[in-house]
C-alpha cells in the first residue's frame, strides 16, 4: 500500500509534528497547512493529514521555535505549496529570522552564509526521518477502507516492494 493511500488524524499529526491541537486547527483553519487528504466538513467528520503534511507541520514548527514570524513562514509554505512539494527532502530551508530561502546545493547554503548575518537552516530531509520515525510508533488509516494501521512506517511499503522485485 503506498503512502499516500494512508491518512493521519489530527492528534496523530500533531503528535508527530511537535505540535498541539489548537495549533493544527487554526493552521488549518487559516489555510496555512491544510489535510490534503480529507478536510473536515461539519460536526463529527475528521481530518486526514497527508506524511508530507506531516512533514510540512513539524517544519512550519521548527520555524515558530526560531523565532521566524507566522506572516514569514506562510509566504514559505505558500512558495513550498506552489512548487508542488517535490523533492521536500532534498531541501535546505534557511532563514535570517526575516525571510526563509530554499537551498537545493550546498553552494546557495555558502552563500547565505557568506552573507556574514545570522542564518539558520533545517535540512528538511532530517525533518522528513523524523517524522517517518514518530509516526512508525503512532496510528495511520487507510484512505480507502478506513482501517486503523497501528506502527505503520511509509518506508516499510518501499522495502516490501523491493523485495519482491528481487
Amino acid at each position: 500500500m503506498a503512502s499516500e493511500q494512508i491518512g493521519y488524524r489530527g492528534p496523530t499529526a500533531c503528535a508527530a509534528a511537535g505540535i498541539t491541537y489548537r495549533q493544527l486547527d487554526y493552521w488549518a483553519r487559516t489555510g496555512l497547512v491544510e489535510p490534503s487528504v480529507r478536510s473536515a466538513h461539519g460536526s463529527g467528520t475528521q481530518r486526514l493529514y497527508s506524511f508530507r503534511d506531516v512533514v510540512v507541520l513539524k517544519i512550519v514548527k521548527r520555524f515558530l521555535d526560531t523565532g521566524v514570524s507566522l506572516q514569514n513562514i506562510r509566504t514559505a509554505v505558500q512558495h513550498l505549496r506552489e512548487r508542488g512539494f517535490r523533492d521536500l527532502e532534498r531541501l535546505t530551508l534557511m532563514s535570517d529570522g526575516a525571510t526563509v530561502y530554499e537551498c537545493t546545493s550546498p553552494d546557495e547554503v555558502h552563500e547565505l552564509l557568506q552573507g556574514g548575518q545570522g542564518v539558520f537552516g533545517i535540512a528538511v530531509g532530517v525533518v522528513w526521518q523524523d517524522v517517518e520515525s514518530a509516526l512508525s510508533q503512532l496510528h495511520g488509516e487507510r484512505v480507502d477502507t478506513g482501517e486503523t494501521l497501528v506502527g505503520h512506517n511509509p518506508a516499510d511499503e518501499l522495502a516490501r516492494r523491493r523485495n519482491r522485485a528481487v
